[in-house]
């Protein structure tokens, strides 16, 4: 992550006032309806798809905020954010998306936001695997372009500790307990061995392992992830991978976090307190995930946008855009 970033992040703003909930119910009134239905259908295809979407909306709403940047390939005079360092070999799922938006196109063409599917497809991959459900703020617009280097600049390491992402997240008006309550979003989903190498066998360049590894557990990596392992085998990210829970926490307490940027939020001291009240309260979890992902969802950054007809390509310059 880029130095520089903060000055990128000085122009997002939260837009809170131009969202609404039922944005669609007059232009598109079966809108949330149609993306459920799509990720129900993901969900019984691929369970692990949901986790993947999920993750959208966090790659989405920290880079020039939640304008669907995100999903647009690159060009050839554009790098978009596909193959941006926290993005490349580890989002996936995009055919969701796409989905969902032909689905709308079909019965609301050129009414309902890329931008507003990841919001509303985040929401549903939480809900249909056991977690919170909460009413979601539309209305956004997609961007005309995405840019790789901001991506780089902005989004963190696996290998990040807490006191980075603190700072991150403050630099979009998110606190620490909202910190700890969105990593809980890896409550389900898994890992590659390319993001905790460093930790299974040269933590902070000792070599030797992360100390705050639970034995047994490290074991079990150690055989997941061997030095000579394809780095693309993906591990769980916690003992429930397909159930939205507070599982991830009580793993943290335990020293079982598969990432770095996981298990750093129960040893640094600001964060910790948050990890051992969700793992002990998960009601307490799902009510503080819910307004993180709302909070998140408001960043915006003032551009001009437009509504794509498809979520992978910019549509003409002279169409829909505002």
């Amino acid at each position: 992550m880029s130095p520089l970033f903060p000055l990128i992040l000085l122009h997002i703003t939260v837009a809170a006032a131009q969202l609404r909930p039922g944005h669609y119910l007059e232009t598109c009134p079966g809108a949330e309806f149609v993306v459920r239905d799509v990720m129900e259908k993901a969900l019984i295809r691929e369970p692990r798809s949901l986790a993947s979407v999920m993750r959208f909306q966090f790659h989405d709403c920290f880079v020039n905020g939640c304008d669907a940047s995100m999903l647009l390939d690159d060009t050839t005079t554009m790098l978009g954010e596909k193959l941006s360092l926290s993005n490349i070999n580890s989002l996936r799922s995009y055919e969701v998306v796409d989905e969902a938006k032909e689905a709308l196109e079909k019965v609301c063409p050129g009414v309902v936001s890329c931008a507003d599917i990841i919001i509303m497809a985040s929401r549903d991959a939480v809900a249909l695997t056991g977690g919170p459900n909460w009413e979601v703020k539309l209305g956004r617009l997609d961007s005309l372009t995405a840019s790789q280097e901001a991506s780089d600049n902005i989004m963190p390491s696996p290998r990040a500790n807490a006191s980075l992402l603190i700072d991150l997240f403050g630099k979009f008006n998110l606190s620490v307990k909202d910190l700890v309550a969105l990593s809980g979003s890896h409550s389900i989903g898994q890992g590659r061995c390319f993001s905790i190498m460093f930790r299974l066998y040269n933590q902070s360049g000792t070599g030797r392992p992360d100390p705050a590894f639970e034995p047994k557990f490290r074991e079990k990596l150690n055989k997941l992830c061997p030095l000579n392992v394809d780095q693309n085998v993906t591990g769980d990210l916690d003992a429930t991978p397909f159930v939205f829970d507070n599982q991830y926490f009580k793993d943290l307490v335990a020293g079982r976090g598969f990432l770095n940027s996981d298990q750093t939020l129960f040893t640094f001291p600001q964060t910790r307190k948050f990890v051992k009240q969700f793992s002990m309260n998960q009601s307490e979890f799902f009510e503080a995930f819910v307004q993180g992902m709302i909070k998140m969802g408001d960043l915006q950054l003032e551009q001009p946008g437009e509504i794509r007809r498809n979520c992978r390509v910019a549509n003409s310059r002279s169409v829909n855009t505002f």
